[in-house]
């Protein structure tokens, strides 16, 4: 939408949560030199004490209301399900033509949950940075999480085109590509790419821990690479997954009926020696995967591009 030749600055840039996410936005903010002042909260006191001796803000606080005040943006870095607390709180003190936004991974029941405590002069800009890892807390966050990553906006029929080019510049600048889409398509694109790839991965390593027949040493002693990798999505922060299912609990379930319905299909192959139609889908998912590494989005290395930790 902009010209990038230099980075957009703001004003005071707030930002209410200090996991993965929130920390990252707060180091590559700061690096990138996108706001003069950058202030943070957290409910956590051990999280505000990482924070201040990370220098991730100007200034920590641990209510929300104080963080806010005269800041020119804010963005919700907590899970979805305290959003609407939270906007309760806030919004009556944000200053006129402020503008919220957010890093949830639901859309449409972020925005049917934030919007009732809106009014004319605060300008709503929902974002997903699809971008993260296993890792969770202020001292696992980057500045380069979000390079080359996608982060989707998803704003509300009315907002104003100046606030959807600053939220849209803004993340530009931290190095994302940006694309627009209806909080209800965010949802049913995240269903599948995302969301139901998680609950299978919570769900495969949990069959496995409740085996009887193979011990739990065996399990983690004998792990070969997709089990492994399974283990690594299903290490997720445990509440942000909690609410992201009860939030989008619509597109979910019909993401993993079609899943369902699909397995049987395979169940069907196996059983009868369907060796031509086992084939044809892994040639069809072996394009998928080398799509996404032509998209830049992974790399073709066997660590996955990760490296060690």
């Amino acid at each position: 939408m902009s010209d990038k030749s230099s980075p957009q600055t703001i004003g005071k840039l707030a930002i209410i949560g200090l996991g993965l996410i929130g920390s990252s936005i707060a180091r590559a903010a700061r690096e990138r030199h996108l706001a003069n002042v950058i202030v943070a909260c957290d409910g956590s006191e051990a999280v505000r004490d990482i924070a201040r001796k990370l220098s991730l803000a100007d200034t920590v606080f641990a209510d929300p209301v104080e963080c806010i005040q005269d800041a020119d943006v804010i963005i919700l870095c907590t899970p979805v399900g305290t959003y609407e607390s939270i906007a309760r709180l806030i919004c009556p003190d944000l200053k006129q033509g402020a503008i919220l936004s957010d890093v949830g991974s639901v859309k449409k029941t972020v925005v049917s949950a934030i919007s009732p405590f809106l009014n004319n002069t605060i300008h709503f800009v929902p974002a997903h940075p699809v971008a993260g890892t296993e890792h969770s807390g202020p001292e696992a966050g980057f500045g380069t999480l979000f390079d080359n990553r996608w982060c989707i906006l998803t704003p509300p029929e009315g907002t104003p085109e100046s606030a959807v080019q600053l939220i849209d510049r803004f993340w530009r600048d931290l190095g994302s590509k940006v694309e627009i889409m209806s909080p209800e398509h965010h949802d049913l694109v995240l269903a599948i790419t995302s969301h139901v790839p998680h609950l299978i991965a919570f769900n495969i390593v949990g069959t496995a821990a409740d085996l009887e027949q193979v011990t739990q040493s065996e399990v983690i002693k004998f792990s070969a690479g997709g089990f492994r990798d399974f283990t690594r999505i299903a290490a997720s922060d445990p509440t942000m997954w909690r609410d992201i299912f009860l939030n989008n609990k619509e597109a979910v379930l019909e993401m993993l009926g079609r899943f369902t319905e699909d397995l049987y299909a395979l169940q069907r192959m196996i059983r009868w020696d369907d060796g031509e139609g086992l084939h044809e889908l892994f040639s069809r998912t072996r394009a998928i995967r080398r799509s996404i590494i032509a998209e830049g989005q992974e790399t073709s290395s066997p660590d996955f591009g990760r490296g060690k930790k």
